[in-house]
């Protein structure tokens, strides 16, 4: 079957497209399943070029990617909740950029029948990544007030959307195409962050949600309440400025599980969440597809097409 795979850590130009085995379940709760689209993620990126060496260190040669969805070619002896045929959506946590990849049971969940595959591939992570964030770490209730850095977009569009439908009032900034896409999806306000300096403006928040990081991330700590909290995806916030603005602040590493992925596929079927995919690659364009999530400005998802 055809894979995207690299042997050796570096710039785009160790992906290739080869021929590997296809795979067989190996673990009575894995399911298989035939790819039909996979999501690029800023961490196939990290991964790829070395920078997760340490804290995520994989095998190479590596297949990359963490999300597909597709259709459930065979299940294990012990799977309970699916059956061949099927249409899903998995975390795989690696190898989605192939044909075909197994994925445990309890992180996959049946692709809503109003999705397309590639907009399907698209949430996974962030879905799961709005919800840890928001929810699992920040406590967002109903009412308060969050501004999220990035609202434009993969995760902060999600965040975006989520947020909303918990009934916060919602914050987000964005630049160029990202300003219309975060009120489209229900931004109360859209700070153009090129054009407006965002704690010049806004006062008073709960939850300060960062997909960004960078310098940009030091200004956010003046727009959070006494209490308040900055929760980042990106870079480990300052803890001199926490204690100065007498906030918490921290690193958030997402726990996606198949619950936290179906909050989000509820909000879908309730017509509060539509994800959002900025542009779509065919396999072998892995490369060129990791190349236009590193360029940045990107308003909403990159997608692979297995065909």
């Amino acid at each position: 079957m055809k894979a995207i795979q690299y042997k050796d850590y570096g710039s785009s130009d160790v992906i290739e497209q080869v021929e590997v085995p296809k795979p067989s379940i190996q673990i009575e709760n894995d399911v298989l399943i035939m790819v039909k689209a996979a999501g690029v993620n800023p961490i196939d990126i990290k991964t790829r070029m070395g920078i997760m060496k340490k804290t995520r260190p994989v095998q190479l040669p590596f297949i990359p990617g963490g999300e597909a969805a597709g259709v459930i070619a065979a299940i294990g002896s012990n799977v309970s909740k699916f059956k061949v045929g099927d249409a899903v959506i998995a975390l795989t946590r690696k190898s989605a950029y192939t044909e075909y990849v197994t994925a445990n049971e309890n992180l996959v969940v049946l692709k809503p029948q109003s999705l397309s595959f590639e907009a399907a591939a698209s949430i996974a992570v962030t879905i799961g990544t709005a919800q840890s964030v928001l929810f699992t770490e920040g406590k967002l209730e109903e009412g308060q007030k969050v501004l999220i850095q990035g609202g434009g977009g993969a995760v902060g569009g999600a965040m975006v959307q989520m947020a909303k439908a918990a009934g916060a009032y919602v914050i987000a900034t964005a630049s160029g195409k990202g300003v219309a896409l975060a009120k489209s999806l229900g931004s109360d306000d859209v700070i153009d962050y090129k054009f407006q300096d965002v704690a010049a403006i806004i006062n008073d928040v709960d939850l300060v949600a960062d997909t960004a990081g960078g310098e940009a991330q030091v200004n956010l700590f003046r727009v959070l309440k006494p209490g308040g909290t900055l929760l980042s995806i990106a870079t480990p916030p300052s803890q001199e400025l926490a204690r100065r603005y007498n906030v918490e602040a921290r690193f958030v590493a997402s726990n996606i599980t198949s619950e936290t992925l179906q909050n989000g596929i509820d909000l879908i079927d309730a017509g509060k969440f539509r994800p959002v995919v900025s542009k779509t690659f065919r396999l072998e364009e892995a490369a060129s597809a990791q190349d236009f999530v590193t360029a940045g400005g990107v308003n909403g998802k990159v997608v692979l097409l297995v065909e």
